[in-house]
């Protein structure tokens, strides 16, 4: 089974407000990185989808260690998750869950790998955080001139 690297980070400016993800995808020598924005989102919804659409670019099933500086989707996925899909995507306070149309493809894209989930602080000198923090930044500002 192959072994990448995936690093991960979602930027939004105002929350709700523009936002941008950003993913660094490591298989030995060779790099990836992507990016995207929205117009409209949250600071979590663009942390999720940095870690999905760069587990999506994967062709084959892959042993990741994926390294993000967003707690929320670290014990999302490692540990809420299963509680919420036991109650029918409803919390612990019983309500509906948030981001529930992510935590599904999160869940979807995420299960034919072998994930190492790791987090990392963020703005703490980690370069590769540093650098997808950036990319995610860089993105949230451009689509926001557009609005």
């Amino acid at each position: 089974m192959k072994q990448v690297e995936i690093f991960t980070d979602g930027a939004c400016k105002g929350n709700p407000g523009p936002g941008g993800w950003a993913a660094l995808l490591r298989m030995g020598a060779r790099e990836k990185e992507l990016v995207g924005a929205e117009a409209q989102t949250t600071n979590n919804r663009m942390e999720m989808t940095a870690v999905i659409r760069a587990l999506a670019a994967l062709n084959q099933p892959c042993e990741v260690k994926l390294c993000t500086d967003s707690k929320y989707v670290i014990d999302g996925i490692t540990q809420w998750v299963f509680g919420w899909q036991k109650r029918g995507w409803v919390n612990a306070k019983k309500e509906p869950v948030a981001n529930e149309d992510l935590w599904r493809e999160m869940l979807l894209v995420s299960k034919q790998h072998k994930i190492d989930w790791q987090w990392v602080r963020g703005h703490n000198g980690h370069a590769e955080n540093e650098r997808v923090d950036k990319l995610a930044s860089d993105a949230a500002v451009e689509v926001a001139k557009k609005k």
